[in-house]
């Protein structure tokens, strides 16, 4: 049984990777056409980059600072509530590279 919750969790944790799209081709195209001078040029509600988006029962909160997406699961009080997934771009010259982090990475959510 612990070994399906791990699975079933996974499989929801996917939805907050998932989340992160908009914002990270956001930040391509702030790249391509704004020409940031560096990653710490990119932050939210900048260069086309959408606004931070606050974390409540029903939303994850996503936001972006200096080149980093940062997802948290929204405040449900279940298994995955707290649990981040941050994706971070690696410099602003196209194409642009990511790496992934986040607590989803320890706990084998994503």
């Amino acid at each position: 049984l612990p070994a399906y919750q791990n699975y079933s969790n996974r499989a929801r944790f996917s939805e907050a990777v998932l989340s992160v799209t908009p914002r990270k081709t956001a930040m391509e195209l702030a790249i391509q056409t704004r020409q940031p001078t560096a990653v710490t040029d990119l932050d939210a509600g900048t260069m086309g980059i959408p606004a931070d988006q606050a974390r409540t029962a029903t939303l994850h909160g996503i936001g972006v600072a200096d080149g980093v997406v940062t997802v948290t699961w929204r405040n449900d009080g279940g298994d995955l509530d707290g649990i981040t997934y941050t994706l971070t771009a690696n410099g602003i010259t196209p194409p642009v590279s990511w790496t992934e982090g986040g607590s989803c990475l320890t706990n084998g959510f994503c």
